[in-house]
Protein backbone atom coordinates (compact mmCIF):
# COMPACT_ATOMS: atom_id res chain seq x y z
CA UNK A 1 0.00 0.00 0.00
CA UNK A 2 0.97 3.41 -0.35
CA UNK A 3 2.49 5.76 2.18
CA UNK A 4 -0.39 8.09 1.99
CA UNK A 5 -3.82 7.67 -0.39
CA UNK A 6 -6.46 10.53 -0.26
CA UNK A 7 -10.17 10.24 -1.20
CA UNK A 8 -13.11 12.71 -1.24
CA UNK A 9 -16.53 13.47 -2.27
CA UNK A 10 -18.54 16.89 -2.29
CA UNK A 11 -22.08 16.33 -1.93
CA UNK A 12 -25.30 18.40 -1.63
CA UNK A 13 -25.79 19.80 1.75
CA UNK A 14 -29.11 17.62 1.81
CA UNK A 15 -30.24 15.08 3.94
CA UNK A 16 -30.63 12.50 1.23
CA UNK A 17 -26.46 13.07 1.20
CA UNK A 18 -26.00 11.80 4.48
CA UNK A 19 -26.34 7.88 3.62
CA UNK A 20 -24.43 8.71 0.28
CA UNK A 21 -21.58 9.88 2.89
CA UNK A 22 -21.59 6.96 4.89
CA UNK A 23 -21.97 4.58 1.42
CA UNK A 24 -19.14 6.46 -0.66
CA UNK A 25 -16.80 5.99 2.97
CA UNK A 26 -17.53 2.12 3.24
CA UNK A 27 -16.60 1.69 -0.03
CA UNK A 28 -13.49 3.87 0.19
CA UNK A 29 -12.12 1.47 3.26
CA UNK A 30 -13.13 -1.50 1.62
CA UNK A 31 -11.15 -0.78 -1.12
CA UNK A 32 -8.11 0.38 1.40
CA UNK A 33 -8.66 -2.91 2.81
CA UNK A 34 -11.37 -2.56 6.13
CA UNK A 35 -13.23 -5.62 5.60
CA UNK A 36 -17.22 -3.74 5.57
CA UNK A 37 -18.03 -6.26 9.27
CA UNK A 38 -15.11 -4.87 11.42
CA UNK A 39 -16.30 -3.26 14.36
CA UNK A 40 -14.60 -0.32 13.92
CA UNK A 41 -16.13 0.08 10.22
CA UNK A 42 -19.80 0.48 11.92
CA UNK A 43 -17.85 3.37 14.34
CA UNK A 44 -16.74 5.16 11.29
CA UNK A 45 -20.13 4.51 9.58
CA UNK A 46 -21.58 5.96 12.36
CA UNK A 47 -19.21 8.69 12.96
CA UNK A 48 -19.50 9.97 8.92
CA UNK A 49 -23.20 10.36 10.01
CA UNK A 50 -23.05 12.68 12.45
CA UNK A 51 -20.28 14.70 10.93
CA UNK A 52 -22.46 14.55 7.49
CA UNK A 53 -25.85 15.33 9.62
CA UNK A 54 -23.96 18.56 11.29
CA UNK A 55 -22.87 19.87 7.72
CA UNK A 56 -26.30 19.40 6.28
CA UNK A 57 -28.20 20.88 9.57
CA UNK A 58 -26.34 23.29 11.54
CA UNK A 59 -24.85 25.47 8.21
CA UNK A 60 -28.27 27.52 8.45
CA UNK A 61 -28.29 27.48 4.45
CA UNK A 62 -24.70 28.86 4.13
CA UNK A 63 -23.11 26.06 2.73
CA UNK A 64 -24.54 24.85 -0.65
CA UNK A 65 -22.16 21.39 -0.15
CA UNK A 66 -20.25 19.50 2.48
CA UNK A 67 -17.03 17.43 1.23
CA UNK A 68 -16.15 14.33 3.05
CA UNK A 69 -12.09 13.68 2.91
CA UNK A 70 -10.07 10.71 3.99
CA UNK A 71 -6.31 10.35 3.98
CA UNK A 72 -4.58 6.92 5.08
CA UNK A 73 -1.30 7.92 6.27
CA UNK A 74 1.62 5.03 6.37
CA UNK A 75 -1.42 2.26 7.06
CA UNK A 76 -0.86 3.95 10.37
CA UNK A 77 -3.29 6.75 11.04
CA UNK A 78 -6.74 7.29 9.33
CA UNK A 79 -7.98 11.22 8.86
CA UNK A 80 -11.25 11.97 8.11
CA UNK A 81 -12.99 15.35 7.87
CA UNK A 82 -16.06 17.12 6.63
CA UNK A 83 -15.59 20.65 5.67
CA UNK A 84 -18.55 22.74 4.88
CA UNK A 85 -18.34 26.36 4.13
CA UNK A 86 -19.88 27.98 7.31
CA UNK A 87 -17.75 29.89 9.49
CA UNK A 88 -19.48 28.94 12.84
CA UNK A 89 -17.47 26.15 14.95
CA UNK A 90 -19.79 23.29 16.21
CA UNK A 91 -20.57 23.47 19.68
CA UNK A 92 -20.71 21.09 22.71
CA UNK A 93 -24.38 21.54 24.06
CA UNK A 94 -25.85 21.14 26.93
CA UNK A 95 -27.36 17.39 26.63
CA UNK A 96 -31.19 18.22 28.49
CA UNK A 97 -33.04 15.30 29.34
CA UNK A 98 -36.01 16.70 27.08
CA UNK A 99 -33.28 17.36 24.00
CA UNK A 100 -33.97 15.85 20.60
CA UNK A 101 -30.58 17.18 19.36
CA UNK A 102 -27.18 18.97 20.31
CA UNK A 103 -25.64 15.99 21.15
CA UNK A 104 -23.64 14.47 18.25
CA UNK A 105 -20.23 16.32 18.52
CA UNK A 106 -20.37 14.45 22.17
CA UNK A 107 -21.19 11.15 20.75
CA UNK A 108 -18.40 11.39 17.93
CA UNK A 109 -15.56 12.52 20.51
CA UNK A 110 -16.46 9.69 22.86
CA UNK A 111 -16.42 7.55 19.53
CA UNK A 112 -13.24 8.51 18.21
CA UNK A 113 -11.70 8.48 22.15
CA UNK A 114 -13.21 4.57 22.24
CA UNK A 115 -11.10 3.76 18.96
CA UNK A 116 -7.90 5.63 20.32
CA UNK A 117 -8.56 8.48 18.20
CA UNK A 118 -9.26 12.29 18.76
CA UNK A 119 -11.45 14.93 17.12
CA UNK A 120 -10.36 17.86 16.01
CA UNK A 121 -11.47 21.52 14.02
CA UNK A 122 -9.67 23.43 11.72
CA UNK A 123 -10.62 26.65 9.66
CA UNK A 124 -10.14 26.80 5.41
CA UNK A 125 -8.66 29.28 3.35
CA UNK A 126 -12.12 30.40 2.36
CA UNK A 127 -13.46 30.69 5.80
CA UNK A 128 -15.11 27.01 6.46
CA UNK A 129 -14.17 24.93 8.62
CA UNK A 130 -13.03 21.51 8.86
CA UNK A 131 -14.14 18.65 10.99
CA UNK A 132 -11.72 15.90 11.53
CA UNK A 133 -12.03 12.41 12.94
CA UNK A 134 -7.95 10.41 13.50
CA UNK A 135 -7.71 6.80 14.33
CA UNK A 136 -5.35 4.23 14.48
CA UNK A 137 -5.50 2.26 11.22
CA UNK A 138 -6.54 -1.05 12.04
CA UNK A 139 -7.10 -2.88 8.32
CA UNK A 140 -4.74 -5.51 8.19
CA UNK A 141 -1.63 -4.77 5.47
CA UNK A 142 -0.84 -7.20 2.46
CA UNK A 143 2.06 -9.36 3.94
CA UNK A 144 2.03 -8.20 7.12
CA UNK A 145 0.43 -10.92 9.81
CA UNK A 146 -2.32 -8.63 11.81
CA UNK A 147 -1.25 -7.68 15.31
CA UNK A 148 -3.80 -9.75 17.83
CA UNK A 149 -3.51 -6.65 20.50
CA UNK A 150 -5.18 -4.57 17.82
Amino acid sequence: MADHQEASVTLPSDPASVPAARKYVSRVLMEWGLPAEADVADTIRLIVSELATNAVQHTLGQSPTFTVGLELDRDEQLRIGVTDSHPRYPKRLPAAVQQDNGRGMVIIRWLAAECGGRLSVSPTEEGGKTVWIALPWTAPVEGRPRDPAR
